[in-house]
């Protein structure tokens, strides 16, 4: 699905103090909508500090999201905040972001099916719930894989039969005990949502 992009095709960005941003491929002063097009549109851009050349794309990036949310769009539901939020600091949290982009990956994969599936369902709200509980298992599926790629990282980890604090290996340290527990957490919730 990804493709690599020339160079020269990467629109750059520069951001001033007074937080104007500047196209430098049209020579013109832009907003955060025109960053925002070029998201959608699917074009390459980088964002970067204009006297330090540091790359602020990210902040922008966020920055949309924010403004985003804050005009009522809520894209992103409470619970996920809240439990994004808990990832910061935590010994999971340089997992996370592969996780998620996996998940978006997969999720924009079957972006057109999901669409098809829900048009042709419109007349019964049943269906269109059908369909979402039946992409919502898919989502917990790939989930589960996804940590069973982890498991390997983490002591004890492969075997789900081994849950007590009994069954971990000796001399494992505080992270590692602290990483079983957040996965075994994961897994249960996992079972749950799919069971």
């Amino acid at each position: 699905m990804s493709t690599k992009k020339n160079a020269a095709d990467t629109v750059i960005i520069k951001k001033y103090a007074n937080r104007r941003l500047y196209d430098t491929s049209s020579s013109q002063y832009v907003t955060l909508d025109f960053v925002r097009e070029l998201v959608k549109s699917g074009r390459d851009f980088t964002v970067v500090d204009a006297k330090s050349g540091d790359d602020l794309t990210h902040g922008v990036l966020s920055q949309i999201i924010f403004e985003e949310e804050a005009r009522g769009e809520n894209l992103l539901p409470l619970p996920f905040l809240r439990q994004l939020i808990s990832y910061y600091g935590d010994s999971l949290q340089s997992v996370v972001p592969s996780y998620l982009e996996a998940t978006m990956e997969a999720f924009s994969g079957q972006q057109e099916e999901m669409r098809e599936r829900f048009a042709g369902t419109l007349q019964s709200p049943q269906a269109i719930m059908e369909a979402f509980q039946e992409q919502s298992r898919r989502n917990m599926d790939m989930f589960g894989q996804a940590m069973q790629v982890f498991a390997p990282f983490v002591p004890g980890a492969a075997t789900p039969d081994k849950s007590g604090p009994e069954d971990q290996p000796a001399g494992e340290s505080d992270d590692l005990k602290a990483m079983r527990a957040e996965l075994d957490a994961m897994r249960a919730k996992i079972d749950k949502l799919s069971g």
